[in-house]
């Protein structure tokens, strides 16, 4: 009978032994600083939700988490950094509607976006606002449908590139309105707004943070927010969803980690973004930015990342939209 309880113990250790070393890894961590990479120039919105929920976690779990800015290539530069970095939660991603689309609109990706990230956090999800120029005569989302049917192909959609989340979201519109209009790609929402002011182009499917001032001017008319509730931000404005039933469109941001972090790294990260969502101070903050805070488990978050690339691959491939 000893020689088996000597046996059973040894073997039960055994077992033991290789999930020790990660647990008690994963209570340390992190033990030095942490790279989150922003696939956007610094100043943007993504870039401030980063320094945000980095200033947070650097004050929470002790160690800086520094902000790498990596642009270019739609995101996927910053992407494929992350998916070839060690999965040992010292590179994370800034990750954000982008990478849901790129999967569809790029033939060819040195990654899976679902398959090599692993989904950590969600942080926020972003309405946009459909403006119009003065000069369109529609005050509503269905006087808007009528008057672009009413003028087929004369109305220019601005959107601040090929393949981003307002010109897909513009593509939605139409697909499931049958409106036709033309859509005019600028280099980032700066360029868009301006020929929208000056009526160059009719109608943009805008970052709510970026449009709001204009809109509270009155030099841009708000015709309806693109997330399935009503704006914090925009209280009065209707939803587009209010007369185009099943339309959701809005950008989001989270944390995503190479493939194979361990469960416990992404558990205790996870644990820490959803604090950073519950504290009163942050959440006013990111809802002063227009935001709508978006917590839950990683499998949340995988869930959304799952569910936009299956929406966005079935708008990209009905417009035809192929990359610069």
């Amino acid at each position: 009978m000893r020689i088996l309880r000597r046996e059973f113990l040894r073997c039960a250790a055994a077992v033991a032994a290789p999930a020790m070393p990660s647990m008690a890894w994963a209570q340390t961590y992190p033990t030095r600083p942490v790279r989150l990479i922003v696939g956007f120039a610094a100043g943007g919105t993504a870039d401030t939700i980063a320094r945000l929920i980095g200033q947070w976690l650097s004050e929470r779990l002790g160690q800086q988490f520094v902000i790498e800015n990596r642009p270019g290539a739609g995101t996927n530069i910053a992407t494929e950094a992350v998916v070839r970095a060690p999965p040992d939660g010292y590179t994370l991603l800034v990750a954000g509607p982008s990478g849901a689309i790129n999967a569809t609109l790029y033939d060819k990706l040195n990654f899976n976006f679902i398959r090599d990230i692993a989904p950590v956090a969600g942080i926020v999800r972003q309405p946009s606002v459909i403006v119009v120029a003065p000069s369109v005569p529609a005050t509503t989302v269905p006087e808007f449908i009528a008057y672009a049917k009413a003028n087929p192909g004369k109305l220019s959609m601005a959107s601040g590139g090929i393949g981003s989340p307002g010109h897909v979201s513009g593509e939605l519109f139409k697909m499931m309105t049958g409106v036709n209009m033309a859509h005019v790609p600028y280099r980032g929402a700066a360029p868009a707004l301006t020929d929208l002011l000056a009526g160059q182009v009719q109608v943009y499917v805008s970052p709510t943070p970026t449009a709001i001032e204009y809109i509270r001017a009155g030099k841009l008319r708000a015709l309806a927010v693109t997330t399935a509730a009503r704006s914090e931000a925009l209280p009065d404005i209707p939803t587009v969803a209010e007369f185009v039933p099943g339309y959701e469109a809005s950008a989001w941001q989270g944390i995503g980690a190479p493939r194979s972090t361990s469960a416990e790294i992404v558990e205790k990260l996870n644990k820490e973004v959803n604090a950073a969502l519950a504290d009163p101070k942050m959440k006013a903050r990111l809802a002063e930015l227009g935001n709508a805070v978006l917590p839950g488990s990683p499998a949340d978050f995988g869930k959304l990342i799952s569910d936009e690339t299956e929406k966005w691959g079935k708008v990209i491939k009905f417009a035809g939209i192929k990359p610069q």
